[in-house]
């Protein structure tokens, strides 16, 4: 690793570099093959490209071969829920949208555009995505509200035949599940065996859960802002209530002192923040992981007084929860192996493939690579193209 990539001095940036860095936009359009005479005009424009259309016209699968759609990943948000900035709408979303763009093609080597979306309706918006099936080859969800967000993705993945995922749901899930996997080694314990108490049942949130329970974590506990969330509550949402059934084995109720009494681990993904007397109530060598930006749950130095693994969302801090460590990867792999769908088991092996690169350097401060470490997409994408094969087998 370089001494960039573990750095942990804040970055002291000026408004002037900011905006200088976004005119314009942050992407552009490039060529693949030279436009520099009469013959290259032909071949690339007409009369040459027309056999390229009739081909595909004919044997719609050549679209793969002769077009760019196989490799393109659409980014798509309707700019609801933007960062930590909220609903600010699609054209202000934009500059976020070219961002992840820009990442994908930084670490992924994948071309990718950016569709901000004027509607915060789910009929509207999945009709819209499914109208420009042809035009790219997998969609990246994005920064689109809590319950919205789940149904969109579950309607996209139905209708399209190509690899759907929601980054803020998926990307962050994975990339908890490996810093998880990574801080139990360190602390001596086995995942299955851990006690996690979840805050915030958005759509990050309700990834997490799932996730710790595909790798086999059955003592997880959600809360939202009315605390745990247990199969005795009437105000839940049909998401929420699917996973009250799932979840909570113990019948916790109450709120987050009660959830976190003699829990192992800490992952909070909500806005709100978690008294110090919380934490004291937690398990020896406790996890925490807190991860809303800009501000933590709980501020590192405090919850190193009760865990001996402390993980946020910010770059500023040792072993920072970032989804870039993961949803370029995941999408290279899906796209390299032809993959229809993102499964469950492609999200884990991306997990185990981040994790295992930092597993044989654990500390403290060093339980998940770092976002800059070069090992991490290709490692990514490895793991996750011999899951989606497994499942073709």
């Amino acid at each position: 690793m370089t001494a960039e990539a573990i750095s942990t001095s804040p970055i002291e940036l000026t408004s002037e570099e900011i905006f200088a860095a976004h005119e314009g936009g942050k992407l552009a359009v490039g060529l693949t093959a030279p436009l520099e005479s009469k013959r290259d005009l032909s071949i690339a424009y007409t009369p040459g490209v027309a056999q390229v259309s009739r081909a595909i016209h004919s044997e719609p699968e050549l679209a793969r071969q002769y077009t760019w759609a196989s490799r393109l990943v659409a980014v798509v948000s309707d700019g609801s829920a933007v960062l930590g900035l909220g609903n600010i709408g699609a054209s202000a979303s934009l500059p976020v949208m070219e961002g992840k763009s820009a990442l994908f093609k930084q670490f992924a080597g994948l071309d990718s555009i950016p569709l901000v979306i004027e509607s915060n309706d789910v009929d509207e918006i999945v009709e819209t995505v499914v109208r420009m099936r042809s035009s790219f080859g997998a969609v990246n969800l994005e920064d689109i509200s809590a319950p919205r967000c789940f149904e969109i993705e579950a309607r996209l993945i139905e209708a399209l035949d190509m690899p759907v995922m929601h980054d803020d749901q998926h990307g962050t899930a994975v990339v908890v599940l490996a810093a998880l996997m990574n801080s139990a080694t360190f602390v001596g314990r086995e995942l299955p065996s851990l006690k996690v108490a979840i805050s915030g049942a958005g759509a990050a949130g309700i990834a997490v859960a799932e996730i710790l329970l595909a790798a086999g974590i059955a003592d997880v506990t959600v809360l939202d802002s009315r605390g745990v969330i247990h199969t005795g509550r009437e105000d839940l949402t049909p998401i929420k209530a699917e996973y009250a059934a799932r979840t909570n084995p113990r019948g916790t109720t109450g709120g987050i002192v009660e959830a976190l009494d003699g829990a192992d681990v800490f992952v909070g993904v909500s806005a709100g923040t978690i008294p110090e007397e919380a934490l004291a109530g937690m398990s020896d060598d406790a996890i925490v992981f807190a991860l809303s930006n800009p501000d933590p749950e709980v501020h590192p130095e405090i919850a190193a007084k009760y865990a001996k693994v402390v993980a946020t969302g910010r770059s500023d801090f040792p072993n920072q929860i970032n989804n870039v460590l993961a949803f370029p990867g995941i999408f290279r792999g899906a796209l390299d192996s032809g993959a229809r769908r993102i499964t469950s088991g492609m999200k884990v092996a991306a997990a185990n493939a981040i994790a295992g690169i930092a597993a044989e350097e654990l500390s403290a401060d060093y339980v998940i690579p770092s976002p800059l470490d070069p090992r991490v997409a290709p490692a990514v994408t490895a793991a996750v193209s011999a899951a989606a094969e497994d499942v073709k087998a």
